[in-house]
């Protein structure tokens, strides 16, 4: 249920890589703390150890989204109490995460699913986030 929710919600999700186990891990970060990590970055994303997709943070909290099938969906984030929530142009229902940083990257909570699995950032994909078409939204 989980990947079919995710392929209809165009946000996060990531490649399984060893973790801090949860207990060790920081408080959810702030959208200070977001912002600061992520803008000016395009990060990779996968589940169970297949790249899933990449977003790439831009100024002014905007957002642009991709499977990394040429196709990209421009959107924006918010922060809302202590989850960063996404919203996109074709979907603007909230999407919201509870980040948190470790030695290994972001680790990612979907909140608008209490089953979902928690979500780790990917490095070193050896793969480029491509956006084709006139839906590029940059």
């Amino acid at each position: 249920m989980f990947k079919a929710i995710c392929r209809t919600l165009p946000l996060l999700a990531l490649l399984a890589v060893p973790a801090v186990p949860p207990a060790a891990a920081q408080e959810a970060m702030t959208g200070a703390g977001f912002d600061s990590y992520t803008r000016g970055k395009t990060l990779f994303y996968g589940l169970a150890g297949e790249i899933y997709g990449a977003e790439r943070y831009l100024e002014g909290q905007r957002v642009v989204w991709s499977f990394l099938d040429g196709h990209c969906k421009a959107g924006r984030w918010y922060e809302r109490g202590r989850q960063i929530c996404f919203v996109y142009d074709d979907q603007p229902e909230p999407q919201c995460w509870s980040f948190r940083r470790s030695a290994g990257g972001l680790s990612a909570r979907y909140e608008n699913d209490a089953a979902a699995p928690e979500l780790y950032e990917a490095e070193n994909t050896g793969r480029d986030m491509v956006c084709t078409g006139p839906d590029v939204g940059v």
